[in-house]
């Protein structure tokens, strides 16, 4: 994202989210929080696998990305998450971002009526207004992207989330981001491989900020840029992090992927 399209993303929610506050109000989004039902433990989830030595796959469902464009022409949510399941996919992270990834907080809704696990909304929080928005439409867990926000904001953030009873994901790209992210105690931290700046991705950043987060309280994942099975083993073997977040990479080869033969 060159300067930027992350900023012109962050710009672009804030705006969208200022709007719609003058429409929603919390408590009707605290009364909708109360009739759902559908709410799963993300975080139990990853740590009931991590406790058995066994991997985790967040299997990431979005139709579209800035660094890839239109991944699915023909795009169904609820199809992708039943064939996930079908592979035994420990959580999901549904993209809901709407004009640069083309998601939909909807598309939560619509996979927790058919589908019972965990999941992630994956989007550009901005606002603590935005933690209340998805959790009224089923999301268990919030990302909180370090690069985007102030820390001040991103406080604020895993302060909502944790009152709500939801899981964070505190995303790190940078030695610096990494140190940050150690006093989020009770959030997984997850790594991006992804040079939200570029656009490219490397696993060595992976490798590069293990180091910092290895004494973290709760598991690490490493997320994007994972291609195969061999790639995920190899972060495994280097790491020890068990907790593998992917999604371009499942999304072009949906029907007979060999990276879920690691469950």
């Amino acid at each position: 994202m060159s300067e930027n399209i992350l900023k012109k993303i962050i710009d672009n929610k804030t705006l969208k989210i200022n709007s719609l506050k003058k429409d929603i109000s919390i408590d009707s989004l605290s009364q909708k929080i109360k009739e759902n039902n559908t709410f799963i433990d993300f975080k139990k989830k990853i740590l009931n696998n991590y406790n058995q030595d066994k991997i985790s796959i967040i299997a990431e469902i979005k139709k579209a990305s800035p660094s890839a464009g239109i991944i699915i022409e023909d795009y169904n949510p609820v199809n992708i998450a039943n064939i996930y399941k079908s592979n035994n996919a420990t959580c999901l992270s549904v993209l809901t971002e709407e004009d640069f990834f083309l998601g939909n907080l909807i598309h939560i809704s619509k996979i927790k009526q058919k589908i019972d696990l965990p999941i992630l909304c994956k989007d550009f929080f901005v606002d603590r207004f935005q933690v209340h928005l998805a959790k009224s439409f089923g999301a268990d867990a919030i990302l909180i992207i370090l690069a985007g926000i102030s820390e001040e904001m991103a406080d604020q953030l895993y302060e909502e989330a944790i009152k709500l009873n939801m899981t964070v994901i505190v995303e790190v790209h940078t030695v610096g981001e990494a140190k940050i992210s150690l006093k989020y105690s009770e959030a997984l931290i997850g790594i991006n491989n992804r040079n939200l700046i570029t656009l490219k991705t490397d696993l060595n950043t992976t490798f590069d900020i293990y180091n910092v987060l290895m004494n973290h309280s709760f598991p690490l994942i490493s997320e994007s840029g994972i291609k195969n099975k061999e790639e995920l083993l190899e972060i495994k073997k280097k790491t020890k992090i068990k907790n593998f977040l992917i999604g371009e990479s499942l999304l072009k080869n949906l029907n007979n992927n060999n990276i879920f033969s690691v469950l």
